[in-house]
């Protein structure tokens, strides 16, 4: 069973807006803190965004500051990753997860979800 899942990926023009989805499946991570990645295709994966298990901190990759906002509901077992003003080196699988510790940009997951696919178009 894949403990983290991801949905809201899609295809979008450039400046449109995606949410981003991770819910967890078969366990709590109430306390675990957060975090987005991507890959694009070609490209290592990159962490994206991160959120501490009480939502007080959060860290964003300079390439989506003042774009992306990451959000978390405890009670829902649930993070959200808000994309807007998207450009085309978006594009790529964007993966939850979940590291037992807050400490981006070193965040270390040791659960992942699957993937979900962001395609922007110029």
């Amino acid at each position: 069973q894949v403990p983290l899942v991801e949905s809201g990926g899609g295809l979008v023009q450039a400046g449109g807006s995606l949410r981003l989805s991770c819910a967890a499946s078969g366990r709590t991570f109430s306390r675990h803190s957060l975090a987005w990645f991507r890959q694009a295709p070609g490209k290592e994966r990159e962490l994206v965004a991160a959120i501490s298990w009480s939502s007080n901190s959060r860290y964003y990759a300079d390439s989506v500051k003042g774009r992306f906002t990451i959000s978390r509901d405890n009670a829902k077992n649930t993070m959200y990753l808000q994309m807007n003003s998207l450009q085309p080196e978006d594009t790529a699988v964007y993966y939850c997860a979940a590291d037992p510790i807050y400490r981006p940009p070193r965040t270390t997951p040791n659960y992942w979800g699957q993937g979900t696919q962001v395609t922007v178009s110029a």
